[in-house]
């Protein structure tokens, strides 16, 4: 895609002569996109509203239309990410109902489902970008299904570890879409409660999992062991949520089979101003590079890495924690769901912050400082006897999973062209793979029970997060005092008014452009 300067070649004309007409610049800007559509590097909007916005719609039209999309998408995105963390962390339920695997071997099979997340991370993003993205997660989710289903045919290490290692590869695409499913759909001052709509199911599944887990372990006859009824259970869930998915969750706006074609036009012209795109199904080498240069990126993944290293600990081992506590296994199962409850409100009230500060850094500081309060309270009492003091420091370590719904809150709205958006989102999830991978490994058999170098890591890795958030979020906010700056500079040179800045500005929204190539692109701190 051309730069900025290769652009205004085409609205220009030579200095010497004259600055070029209204018309002129237009029929050079037709040039421009007919280019871009002809050869794929345009968006697949483009075939629905075109280069310019030609529809207006009241500002009460468009609410209607944003209720509508909220009774669809966030509702079935929420039905599978609370399938897909029920099933990812159904081992910590069977850990303590019976599953006959222990020791280094349940640390192993804990590794091997991110193992399969990370081999196959990048292959599904791509396969997804040349397919309709939500029949293809419908799909794994229906696959995955099976799979979780088979965990209730064996008890040998070798099969739970490739059992394990599937889940991991059909799982690895789920974030990615709907996190670009969000970004199609809504603006960028709505992105980052709709993704907490979703992710609060982390939350949710702890309270629920925790109940259904404690309701099957009085089952005490001998025909099923109650491990492989929790799997039978939740691999019939999944199922159900995979053909929901396939038949209801719209792939984009322009094939939102939901809505009508008015529909889609307005809820394409809804987040044109934003200059994010919606999706292009050529993959684009400049712009995967331009990922990989990006320092924003790898800020992205240390910020990842950070808070997943917790995760994979926490999500296999929290209710091995709380047993120590000197708790039995049926107590643990319900002494365990109000941490859900707290995960839940903190990922809620993070995403509405987020969105009506227009701040994604911040909120991320937020939800880690009470995890690593927790952290030290639960050092500095280990061994004291306080239950109470003690259950209150590992509910309190449960604000800091709504850190990693920030960050995909702001992968949606400070990335721009769909190669790149998914190269970053790739990366990312590449980077939680790896944190849950070392995650599995902080809690080691041998510093059971009350795994204190573990909890040392938690509280280290979340305090140094602080200050990698505080410095993304300077950067976001330098990068848009450069772009102020040189869109002050381009208005000057073209004479252009406040009307016709604004025209330029539509015009770009659906080129394919990254956020570096769009000039109009603006981030979110």
């Amino acid at each position: 895609m051309a730069s900025l300067r290769d652009k205004k070649s085409l609205e220009m004309v030579d200095d010497k002569v004259k600055t070029p007409s209204r018309d002129e610049e237009k029929d050079a800007y037709d040039v421009s996109v007919s280019v871009a559509e002809s050869t794929a590097d345009g968006d697949e909007a483009l075939k629905l509203v075109g280069r310019e916005r030609v529809a207006q719609f009241s500002e009460e039209y468009n609410r209607k239309l944003r209720r509508k999309l909220d009774l669809i998408i966030p509702p079935l995105c929420a039905a599978v990410y609370f399938t897909q963390f029920l099933d990812k962390t159904s081992l910590n339920y069977a850990s303590i109902m019976g599953l006959p695997i222990t020791g280094q071997h349940y640390n192993l099979i804990s590794l091997a489902f991110y193992l399969g997340f990370l081999v196959w991370e990048f292959p599904t993003v791509y396969i997804s970008q040349k397919l309709r993205v939500a029949k293809y997660l419908g799909a794994n989710i229906i696959v995955w299904g099976i799979i979780l289903m088979c965990h209730a045919t064996t008890k040998s290490f070798g099969a739970f570890f490739a059992l394990r290692f599937l889940l991991g590869m059909c799982e690895s695409c789920v974030a990615p879409i709907l996190i670009l499913i969000i970004s199609m759909f809504y603006k960028k001052d709505e992105q980052g409660t709709r993704v907490s709509w979703f992710y609060v199911m982390n939350g949710l599944t702890q309270v629920f999992g925790g109940f259904v887990a404690y309701g099957v372990s009085f089952y005490d006859g001998h025909a099923i062991a109650t491990y492989r009824i929790i799997y039978l259970l939740l691999g019939g869930i999944a199922i159900l949520v995979g053909i929901c998915v396939v038949v209801w969750l719209p792939d984009s706006p322009v094939h939102a089979h939901v809505l009508t074609k008015e529909e889609r036009i307005a809820a394409l012209e809804r987040v044109r101003d934003d200059q994010g795109g919606t999706e292009n199904k050529h993959i684009k080498k400049d712009q995967i590079i331009e990922a990989l240069l990006d320092i924003r990126t790898w800020l992205i993944v240390v910020t990842t890495l950070m808070t997943s290293i917790p995760n994979g600990g926490l999500s296999n081992f929290s209710n091995l924690i709380i047993k120590s506590f000197g708790y039995t296994s049926k107590q643990t199962l319900i002494l365990s769901t109000p941490a859900g409850v707290v995960a839940s409100i903190t990922t809620l009230f993070c995403g509405w912050y987020s969105d009506k500060k227009n701040e994604r850094m911040i909120p991320i500081i937020m939800a880690l400082t009470p995890t690593i309060i927790g952290a030290a309270m639960l050092i500095g009492l280990n061994g004291s006897g306080k239950k109470g003091a003690l259950l209150f420091a590992a509910y309190l370590i449960g604000t800091f999973g709504s850190a990693l719904s920030t960050v995909y809150a702001y992968n949606a709205s400070n990335t721009s062209g769909h190669t790149k958006k998914n190269t970053i989102n790739a990366i990312t999830l590449v980077a939680f793979s790896v944190g849950n991978i070392v995650g599995t490994e902080i809690f080691q058999p041998k510093d059971a029970p009350a795994y204190i170098p573990g909890k040392i890591a938690i509280m280290v890795l979340l305090t140094v997060q602080l200050f990698i958030s505080l410095l993304l979020r300077w950067i976001n906010l330098h990068l848009n005092v450069r772009k102020k700056a040189e869109l002050a500079e381009l208005k000057a040179e073209n004479g252009w008014t406040d009307e016709d800045l604004q025209r330029e500005r539509e015009r770009h929204a659906f080129l394919d452009l990254t956020d570096k190539q769009n000039p109009y692109f603006m981030y979110t701190a």
